[in-house]
């Protein structure tokens, strides 16, 4: 994949650029760790700059986020209490679930957009609840695009720094990812383990 990412890049310039960004957005697998830094390297080996690059490759962030967003806002709340009054008892889900989560993303969703935007695989797929949640488009595409920004001037600069050593990246980021994903997994548990508790105590009131 890495090699017909990079040759579609050098063929294409910034149309490049910006359809591989789109399709990371919208297929995490492809990596934004080997588009961006190599975005980076390109503009000092090519007539490609770092604000050209910039521009591409959030401009094609931004599309694949909005078509994602727009995926998620056909499966709305509703359309998913359906999902959940058919099958929820084999995935172990109520309708009050799927209200708690709504409610929850409704408060903290632009903020979760924006730190999501930072982090990889993820960064994709928080488009999806972001429109389940009806949240408004033009903040999402704001949030959406703070973090976005951040996250690919880093890559990108790096890259240009690194030059041919620009591979180098994939390890760090790895390493990143790594940290971030036992840190929301540790939160997940913790939550998880409030909520029991809480239930708990309130069992133990009523009895």
């Amino acid at each position: 994949m890495k090699t017909w990412i990079t040759d579609i890049m050098e063929q294409f310039g910034y149309a490049g650029i910006f359809l591989m960004l789109a399709l990371e957005n919208i297929f995490p697998p492809i990596p934004s760790e080997v588009i961006l830094p190599f975005g980076g390297f390109m503009t000092t080996t090519s007539g490609l700059t770092i604000p050209g690059v910039l521009i591409a490759s959030t401009a094609g962030s931004l599309l694949g986020a909005a078509i994602l967003y727009w995926i998620g806002r056909l499966l709305d709340v509703s359309r998913m209490e359906r999902i959940v009054d058919r099958y929820g008892k084999w995935i172990r889900i109520k309708k009050s679930d799927i209200r708690k989560a709504d409610a929850w993303f409704d408060k903290y969703g632009y903020w979760t957009v924006l730190f999501c935007r930072m982090v990889p695989l993820v960064r994709s797929l928080i488009s999806i609840p972001a429109g389940m949640s009806g949240m408004k488009f033009g903040l999402f595409m704001l949030f959406t695009t703070i973090g976005t920004l951040g996250w690919n001037t880093l890559l990108i600069l790096l890259g240009a720094a690194l030059g041919e050593s620009w591979e180098d990246i994939g390890g760090y980021i790895g390493t990143y990812s790594n940290i971030v994903y036992i840190l929301l997994a540790g939160g997940i548990l913790v939550l998880g383990l409030l909520y029991l508790r809480k239930r708990h105590t309130a069992g133990k009131a009523r009895g």
